[in-house]
C-alpha cells in the first residue's frame, strides 16, 4: 500500500477516535470549561478564549509526540 494513503488512512482514524472520545468523554471531562478558560458574557454575545484547555492540549500532544519519537 501507498505510505502516503496508509497515513492517511490512520490519521483518519486517529481522528475519529479523538472525536468519539470527546463526545463521551466530555460529560466526565468537561475539556473547554477548565478554569482559567475566558468567558467575556454582554447581552447579546458571548467571547470564549479556551486558554488552558488549548495549553493542556497542546502539552498531552507534545508528550504523545515525544513518546512516538522515542518507541520509533
Amino acid at each position: 500500500m501507498n505510505p502516503v494513503a496508509k497515513g492517511l488512512i490512520i490519521f483518519g482514524g486517529i481522528l475519529i477516535l479523538i472525536g468519539l472520545l470527546w463526545q463521551v468523554g466530555g460529560k466526565f471531562f468537561p475539556l473547554g470549561k477548565l478554569p482559567g478558560d475566558i468567558v467575556i458574557e454582554k447581552e447579546n454575545m458571548k467571547v470564549y478564549f479556551p486558554i488552558v484547555t488549548c495549553i493542556l492540549i497542546s502539552v498531552v500532544l507534545s508528550l504523545l509526540s515525544y513518546l512516538f519519537r522515542l518507541f520509533r
